[in-house]
């Protein structure tokens, strides 16, 4: 541990030793960021992989679930959201919030297992 460093934990010295421990400590909080970024093996492609191909995948679960959810509940002449009820509603939110985590974590693991495929393919 340097002086600056001991100056700055002990609580001795003056606030300039302080201010320039204060500085290092960040300077190496910065350099293990800046390492940890360098040797991640995804790339800003793989990166963009992982999150689209879920949220895309999310967002077309949602108007599916909507989709069959109209044609299941349209059996009666002048059935529309507005007369559904809260029941109805309910079980709307919470099979679509179902449905559309279930298919999301789906796509999140498969793009992730392509990613690493596209990895060890390229090793």
């Amino acid at each position: 541990m340097s002086d600056e460093y001991a100056a700055y934990a002990g609580g001795s010295g003056t606030s300039a030793d302080r201010v320039v421990a204060g500085f290092h400590a960040i300077d190496e909080r910065v350099n293990a960021m800046r390492e940890q970024r360098l040797n991640d093996p995804d790339s800003m492609g793989d990166k963009l992989i992982k999150y689209l191909i879920p949220t895309c995948a999310g967002l077309v679960a949602g108007k599916l679930f909507q989709t069959l959810w109209n044609k299941g509940t349209a059996r009666k002449p002048g059935t529309d959201a507005q007369q559904q009820g809260l029941l109805m509603s309910l079980l709307f939110a919470a099979g679509s919030a179902a449905f559309g985590a279930v298919l999301t974590q789906l796509a999140d693991r498969g793009s992730k297992a392509w990613v690493n495929h596209r990895h060890n393919r390229r090793d």
